[in-house]
Parts: C-alpha cells; sequence; structure tokens
C-alpha cells in the first residue's frame, strides 16, 4: 500500500472554496495511486466560528479558571469538527472517505495538558480503514492520555500530527499544505528580494523554525527526520511542488551545499537584552540567575557567559517579570528592550571560513549596531535593534545573493 501523508492548515479549510482546492490535491494523490492520510486543523483563525481561538474565547480566553484537562476537551474541537466537514465533502464529491479522531488515529500521549507529548503510535485501525477507503480524514493537534483523557499537542500541533503519521505509517512523503509556496529564504514581508527554496535540508529547516520561520514546526521536522519520511511543504492555491525538506546524501555533497553555505535568514523580534554583573567575590552568578529564571518559568536564550557577567534574552512579554525577580535578588541589570535576533541559516557554513565576517562587514557598513553573537555549525546570530530588523534582514539577504537559486 502506497501511502502519502497531506497536512491542511486553517487557512486551507476554512471555508468552501480553500477546502475544494485541498480537495484537488487529494484527487491528484489517489491518480497516482497513493492512499491518503489527510490531517487537518481547526476552520480559519480568530473569529471564525469554529478556530481555535473562538472556542477559546468560549471560556473567557486563555486565563479561564478551568483546568488544562478540561481546556483540551475544549480545544479538540475544532479540529473534530473540521475532519467531520472535509469528510463530507470528499464523501459528496465520490471518494470513499472517513472521520478519525486522533485518538482513534493511534495517538497516545502522556498527560501534560496543552502540550502534550507522543508516547506511542498505533495505527492499526488506521490501516484497516485504508482498505476499506481510498482517505483517511485525522483530526491534527491530539491524542488521548493512558487514561482516555483527551490532549492536544501543543503550538504546531497539527505538523507533528502529520509527521508522526507518516513515520508510522512508512508513508513516502508528507506534504504541508500551507498560503505560502514553501520555505522562503527570508520574511517576504520584510525581505524584498525573498524567494522560495527548492530543496532545503531537515536541519536547515529545524533551524529556520526555531528561529523564527513559521512555515512548518520543528518538532515535526525532527519526527520525519528520524524516520527518514521527505516533507514538502506547498501551496494550497497551487500545484507547484514547493520546497523539499530531506536528508543530503553523501553523493551530493560537496555541490549544492558547498556553493551555498547560507540558506536562509530567520528572525525573532521582539526581545530584550539583559546583562547580569556578579556581585563582589560572587562565583555562582549564572547557577543563581538561570535557577531564577527557571523557577519562574521564564525562558532565556541567546546566552553568553563571561566569569563575571551572563547575557541573554527573555521575550518582551517576560521582561518585567525577569527584571522584578533580579532587583529582589540584588542584581542591578543592564537592560535593552526593543531588540530582535537575526539568524543566518545554513548547513553549508560549517568549516567554511569568511561567513562571520561577511555578516559584520555587511551590517556594518549600513550602520546597524551589533549588539550579541553567537554561532553554531549550521547558524550564527546576531542581535540588533528592532529598528534595523527590516535593514538587517535585507542587507544579509544581499550579502549573500540569496535571491539567486542555486543550480542542483
Amino acid at each position: 500500500m502506497k501511502i502519502i501523508v497531506q497536512k491542511f492548515g486553517g487557512t486551507s479549510v476554512r471555508d468552501e472554496e480553500a477546502r475544494n482546492k485541498a480537495k484537488e490535491h487529494i484527487e491528484d494523490a489517489l491518480q497516482q495511486g497513493y492512499k491518503a492520510v489527510v490531517v487537518v486543523s481547526a476552520m480559519g483563525r480568530k473569529g471564525e466560528p469554529y478556530a481555535t481561538d473562538t472556542l477559546l474565547s468560549l471560556i473567557g480566553g486563555a486565563e479561564n479558571r478551568l483546568s488544562k484537562r478540561e481546556n483540551d476537551l475544549l480545544l479538540s474541537c475544532g479540529e473534530i469538527i473540521s475532519s467531520v466537514v472535509f469528510t463530507e465533502m470528499l464523501v459528496n464529491n465520490n471518494i470513499k472517505a472517513t472521520a478519525l479522531t486522533g485518538a482513534q488515529a493511534g495517538f497516545l500521549t502522556n498527560d501534560d495538558f496543552n502540550q502534550a507529548r507522543i508516547i506511542e503510535m498505533d495505527v492499526a485501525r488506521l490501516k484497516k480503514e485504508l482498505e476499506i477507503v481510498d482517505v483517511v480524514v485525522v483530526a491534527g493537534f491530539q491524542g488521548a492520555s493512558a487514561n482516555g483523557d483527551t490532549t492536544t499537542l501543543g503550538r504546531g500541533g497539527s505538523d507533528t500530527s502529520a509527521a508522526a503519521l507518516g513515520a508510522a505509517l512508512d508513508a513516502e512523503v508528507i506534504d504541508i499544505f500551507t498560503d505560502v509556496e514553501g520555505i522562503m529564504t527570508a520574511d517576504p514581508r520584510i525581505a524584498e528580494n525573498a524567494r522560495p527554496l527548492s530543496v532545503v535540508t531537515y536541519t536547515e529547516v529545524c533551524n529556520m523554525a526555531y528561529q523564527g520561520a513559521k512555515v512548518i514546526h520543528p518538532r515535526a521536522v525532527e519526527i520525519a527526520m528520524q524516520a527518514k519520511v521527505p516533507i514538502r511543504i506547498r501551496s494550497t492555491y497551487s500545484k507547484g511542488l514547493g520546497t523539499l525538506v530531506t536528508t543530503i546524501s553523501p553523493e551530493n555533497m560537496g555541490s549544492d551545499i558547498k556553493e551555498r553555505p547560507v540558506t536562509g535568514i530567520a528572525h525573532v523580534a521582539p526581545v530584550t537584552q539583559v546583562k547580569v554583573f556578579a556581585k563582589k567575590d560572587q562565583y555562582d552568578l549564572q547557577a543563581q540567575v538561570f535557577k531564577a529564571m527557571a523557577n519562574e518559568e521564564i525562558s532565556v536564550d541567546f546566552i553568553n557567559i563571561s566569569p563575571n557577567s551572563v547575557v541573554y534574552t527573555v521575550s518582551a512579554e517576560m521582561t518585567a517579570k525577569a527584571i522584578s525577580i533580579l532587583e529582589q535578588m540584588g542584581y542591578e541589570p543592564v537592560v535593552e528592550r526593543d531588540c530582535a535576533k537575526v539568524s543566518v541559516v545554513g548547513a553549508g557554513m560549517a568549516g567554511v571560513p569568511g561567513v562571520t565576517f561577511k555578516i559584520v562587514t555587511a551590517l556594518s557598513k549600513e550602520g546597524i549596531r551589533i549588539l550579541q553573537s553567537a554561532d553554531s555549525h549550521t547558524t550564527i546570530w546576531v542581535l540588533v535593534k528592532q529598528e534595523d530588523l527590516k535593514k538587517a534582514v535585507n542587507v544579509l539577504h544581499d550579502a549573500f545573493e540569496l535571491e539567486k537559486e542555486v543550480l542542483q
């Protein structure tokens, strides 16, 4: 049995027109001899009747007094409604289809409600359904704990659902349909010359997603990477094949990757830079600071450590809380608000000299001050003021000539 997994996000199932476009992609897959497992998100976005945020507003929003377990009961409804509506459309178009909840499709999770992790996949029922019908429509973003409680998988949950099904079913490919043509070299709302990428590695797209690109959730990419199932990021409204996310085989190393040290530019904004200096004769500054942040569930990022100081960033929303905690501990933090983290990502930069030099030179020529930097084998990060974000992204995009397609 040749299986393809196709995931359609909220904008791809929001109305009849969008769902009909999605149907065309399913029909294409069936004509190619596939059995299709279709993962759907809740229909639309905030304000539309069955969107996740709209459902949440029925109980007073995210700050309601219900337990996380009860929140998950409500939040799972959006995808269930979507799966049934989508299945009805398929059946009315003479496509043999049936709908399953996440639990029915085999998602066994822990009981960490609102951000559950998948423990096990039991796709026996799903496989039996595929022997009877051509399409199984699965409600994304959800599963069930061992005692039968409904759980949701957190941000990017439907992407994770699709990847987990692709891995469990040994699918030939996972198609993630969105409202864009694929993964872009940078955010097209910021970078004037941004273009779609034809091929990226799992590692590159993971890094881009973690650093702010929102096309696919990194957890989904990690699952597909472990199972070696290729992913295509495609547009619901186009027949194009979008961006292929895959591994780079050894025989191809040194060709396209060598020619493309940088794949894309990602960003996160706004963030706040926090500098904390050690007290006299203090040797446990870092341990004390990060323990305090962890105890208050404040996520820290972009960490630079020296013997007498620590520099890190927090989200704009957590800034006031972080400062208050540090001051209560007797520190006088130096705070730089309204910053942006810009990430230069590329699997081919490892061992290539001059990448950092090019970044620093390009930004310096435009008078953009670098507040902080760090690097790994595949990513170099710089922190700039948010007012310089657009210029910084465009300058770096131009410096690495990302508007040009590399010939494979």
